[in-house]
């Protein structure tokens, strides 16, 4: 119970945190968009840049604020307003009202005070005695000046009840006042101590953590100390949902005046149909709101913002829809909004005109889409894969991937379709339908992957040349991939050069050129040199057929099945499928048993005595029969069993990054269509570590 009400607690405090730190949003946005007149004489317009700035500066001051700080700013802006209240309400009371007379002149003509004189003088009263009381409680004034300042406060209205003269009456408002302001800049200067040290605490903070940590992680921390994302969904659904009561409101009374006007319907129907907007109504207060939900920097950031949070909650649905459980996947929420930021710096969102604001970015939502359906992509290849490798039966465990597959490839249809129904061909339009071609073409490599993994589930034989079609089949959807991106590319270079060329787009272009041309290509270039050694190394190797085969009474070490028809023999003398050698191969040029060098030349292997798991020596030219054939059982490793090790490694592939929308490290190679752990690959029975050098020349890595 304490920790579910100290769970509240914190929860509490941390929606309070954001709400006081929307205003500084509020107030630098309404800075930079309002109109600047820098008038006719410099002071002037050095007084007004000087204005901006400070506010500016002040509000970035208290938005960056520590959280026990950001409150106590508050209690003394929130003093300070009482204060004000206490003091206005004063001057106009001893203004405006007359207890005793049966009428008032009230404020901008509403009637809303009571028209009773003592009825009217015990409200104001006890609304003197609120906000005196809310004073010295913020202020934390002691007792003896706590009653002071609230008999200051309560002073005119017993003026007014005494019937004083309008002179002195006003007089005693105005001295009342002073008093106030006086007692409240008094509070404000013994603070101003508390508010150098919290300054220096605070740069002396920033300083220590920039020398230690770097610019990075200091810019890391701030962001989430202030909950910046939060602060900025708040701040554009707050000015969203404002703008959007307003123009209801004008519109209502538009509709309003205008059946006044006409005299109203005949059957008075037109009360009702007031409150209700019509489609075209509605269609244009929409666009409306989205026109100005990006019309500045800051409010594109709300909106990535509001972008991040759907999205990432979008993610994690289909993550539980699939059943997969990987951290990496649960990144669809940081993808997603900086896209949308990157592509509204890049066509420049924010500084268009309303209606071709609201054109671009109906644009820069289509590339968002089709980048969004390549990370779900990217989601459900690994599950698909793994489900398919592993040889799962279960209906169930198919049903959910095999679905979100299948939306994968038909929504990229349908837009492309209604895209190509409604406009013209452009360079944007031809970019959108590269994309969705080629999410098409990765779901389609995905499916036959996964159905040539279920064929060899389903059969009762070893299908050596399952690899080999995997390879190839993911080869020519890399080939293609590759192609698409050359040809973006160029699509690119048109659009800089002679629709609306930028810095941005100019490094954009260089990215894309260097992570889904240039890295792609090296990638599949390892690859096919890596697939080509490793086959130059199994023929190498000797085979051994028939009766000598018969004769091993053993199985192989990494898949631990029976040798059917045949297997290599290592120059250490131990027998593998050579399927499975050369899945091992892809890897590491070293023995699975006894971690020594499978291939060598033929000169070197003349010379070298080989020796095998017992320990024994044997010279080359009689090596095998020296050796003999393998005791049972002597061919398996003592420690982790390789076939656990490769239990993973169920599909792999060059994949290209495409569209902008896949993350950086989705650059994988093909270890012909397996993946492998790592961890798991750096450790050989239990503890002896693989030699570096190994991992650096033979591994499929993609790092350089």
């Amino acid at each position: 119970m304490a920790s579910t009400q100290a769970r509240l607690g914190q929860q509490a405090l941390a929606v309070l945190d954001v709400a006081l730190r929307v205003p500084c949003i509020f107030i630098i946005d309404a800075i930079f968009n309002s109109y600047y007149d820098p008038g006719p004489g410099w002071a002037g317009a050095m007084g007004k840049v000087l204005v901006r700035v400070t506010g500016v500066l002040i509000s970035s001051v208290v938005l960056l604020l520590s959280q026990k700080a950001l409150f106590k700013f508050y209690t003394l802006f929130f003093a300070v307003l009482l204060g004000m209240a206490a003091v206005l309400i004063n001057y106009y009371a001893t203004s405006h009202i007359d207890f005793y007379s049966a009428y008032y002149k009230a404020a901008l003509g509403f009637r809303l005070l009571p028209r009773n004189g003592p009825t009217l003088w015990l409200g104001m009263a006890a609304v003197q005695l609120l906000f005196g009381v809310g004073y010295v409680f913020l202020l934390n004034l002691q007792s003896v000046f706590a009653a002071l300042v609230v008999l200051d406060i309560m002073i005119p209205l017993w003026g007014m009840m005494i019937e004083l003269p309008a002179d002195v009456r006003q007089v005693v408002a105005v001295f009342s006042g002073l008093a106030l302001a006086l007692n409240t800049a008094v509070c404000l200067a013994m603070r101003l101590k508390w508010f150098y040290y919290s300054c220096r605490y605070v740069y002396l903070l920033v300083r220590h953590m920039y020398r230690i940590y770097g610019l990075q992680l200091l810019l890391e921390d701030t962001w989430k100390r202030i909950r910046f994302p939060d602060v900025l969904r708040v701040f554009w659904l707050t000015r969203v949902t404002v703008q959007a009561l307003i123009l209801v409101y004008v519109v209502r009374a538009v509709r309003r005046e205008s059946g006044d006007a006409t005299g109203g319907a005949a059957d008075g129907s037109s009360d009702s149909q007031g409150y209700l907007l019509s489609w075209d109504v509605f269609w244009d207060l929409t666009s409306n709101l989205i026109i100005s939900g990006c019309d500045s920097t800051l409010t594109v950031l709300g909106m990535s913002a509001v972008i991040s949070s759907v999205a990432h909650y979008l993610g994690l649905s289909i993550l539980a829809f699939i059943g997969s459980t990987e951290e990496e996947d649960k990144r669809l929420g940081f993808v997603a909004p900086v896209l949308f930021f990157i592509l509204a710096l890049q066509t420049g969102l924010s500084s268009l005109d309303p209606e071709e604001r609201l054109v671009r970015l109906s644009r820069n939502m289509c590339l968002l889409l089709t980048a969004i359906l390549h990370f779900i992509h990217g989601m459900t290849d690994p599950v698909l894969m793994s489900l398919s490798a592993s040889h799962v039966s279960s209906f169930r465990r198919h049903f959910p991937v095999l679905l979100v597959s299948l939306a994968l490839f038909v929504l990229p249809v349908v837009l492309s379709y209604a895209l190509w129904h409604h406009y013209a061909l452009n360079t944007w339009l031809f970019a959108v339908t590269a994309f969705c071609v080629e999410l098409c073409l990765k779901v389609v490599v995905s499916l036959t992957v996964y159905g040539l993994f279920m064929v060899d589930g389903f059969s009762n034989i070893l299908w050596e040349k399952l690899d080999d079609y995997v390879y190839y089949v993911r080869s020519t959807g890399n080939i293609i991939e590759f192609l698409f991106g050359v040809i973006m590319f160029g699509n690119g270079a048109y659009t800089m050069m002679f629709e609306s060329g930028s810095k941005i787009r100019a490094c954009m272009m260089c990215l894309h050129a260097y992570f889904n041309i240039y890295l792609q290509a090296k990638n599949g270039w390892k690859t096919f040199i890596n697939r080509r050694t490793a086959v130059k190394k199994i023929n190498s190797l000797p085979e051994v057929r028939g009766d000598q085969l018969s004769n091993i009474e053993d199985v192989c070490a990494i898949c631990y099945q029976e040798f059917a028809t045949s297997a290599r023999l290592t120059p250490c003398h131990h027998y593998f499928h050579a399927l499975c050698l050369r899945k091992w191969l892809y890897i590491q040029d070293t023995c699975p048993m006894c971690h020594q060098r499978v291939y060598v030349e033929d000169e070197g292997r003349d010379r070298a005595a080989f020796s095998n798991n017992n320990g024994g020596y044997a010279a080359p030219q009689d090596a095998a029969a020296a050796a003999g054939p393998p005791e049972p059982g002597q061919n398996q490793p003592n420690g982790q069993p390789v076939a656990e090790l490769l239990a993973n490694g169920a599909a792999g592939g060059a994949h290209a990054a495409g569209a902008a929308a896949e993350p950086d490290n989705e650059l994988l190679e093909d270890n012909d269509s397996i993946e492998y752990d790592e961890d798991e690959w750096g450790t050989q029975n239990g503890s002896m570590p693989i030699e570096e050098d190994y991992i650096n020349d033979d591994t499929d890595s993609t790092e350089d």
